[in-house]
């Protein structure tokens, strides 16, 4: 079972804590308010007061024996944002050997970065670009980054792919992106033994009916530009 430390139990904290713990992992929760520590502390293994600036007080608890860290402290105040520096600072010292630090801002996750993080997380930047994603192309569902700018999108077929073969769409030729597998939709006109039923190759003659489930890969920016309607 892999270890995770979660420093810092603000909004962003206890909710990743807590969503860890329920898939398994064990979890020790560190903050320094005690109130945190209490509404925390039978949804996670271990929650304990401290403060993470001090190394030896995080060694007191094996932290130095977890496999991944994540601070989450706020970095409202300038206090907060030292607290989440010298606390990746001690963690890098003491072996961890993954580091994931929460930054409010580009320049705080620059810093972060320089200093030994494994890995930024930019909650609110990441949370505004998904939004802004969402309502420019609501047309795309579950989407999966696999490299910056490109993704696995799922997409429900439009009432215009209705009926229409893979090769008379074109989706490569006129939208750059690749159609990768569909499921069928249980209330079109595909034939019953057909209806949610999955299509791993789409052969060019393959007929696509509203409501299907289209799995495509693409860039951001072609994906959005598929028809809604």
């Amino acid at each position: 079972m892999r270890r995770f430390a979660v420093i810092g139990l603000g909004r962003f904290g206890q909710k990743l804590a807590i969503a860890l713990s329920l898939s398994g992992a064990e979890v020790i929760a560190i903050d320094k308010d005690r109130e945190e520590i209490e509404l925390i502390r039978d949804q996670v293994s271990h929650a304990v007061r401290l403060d993470s600036t001090d190394e030896e007080a995080l060694k007191s608890q094996s932290i130095d024996k977890v496999d991944v860290a994540i601070i989450g402290i706020g970095q409202g105040t300038g206090q907060g944002f030292e607290s989440a520096v010298l606390t990746v600072v001690n963690l890098k010292q003491m072996g961890v050997k993954q580091i994931y630090a929460r930054a409010e801002s580009l320049t705080a996750g620059e810093v972060f970065s320089k200093i030994g993080a494994t890995e930024v997380i930019y909650p609110e930047i990441e949370s505004a670009q998904r939004w802004a994603y969402k309502l420019i192309a609501p047309q795309i569902g579950e989407k999966m980054d696999f490299a910056p700018g490109y993704s696995l999108a799922r997409v429900k077929a439009p009432a215009s792919f209705d009926g229409r073969t893979v090769m008379d769409l074109q989706l490569r030729q006129r939208y750059s992106v690749n159609l990768v597998l569909i499921k069928r939709g249980e209330d079109n006109k595909a034939d019953k033994s057909e209806k949610g039923s999955i299509i791993n190759v789409p052969m060019p003659g393959t007929v696509i009916y509203k409501d299907d489930i289209l799995m495509v890969a693409g860039s951001d920016e072609d994906l959005a530009k598929l028809p809604q309607e």
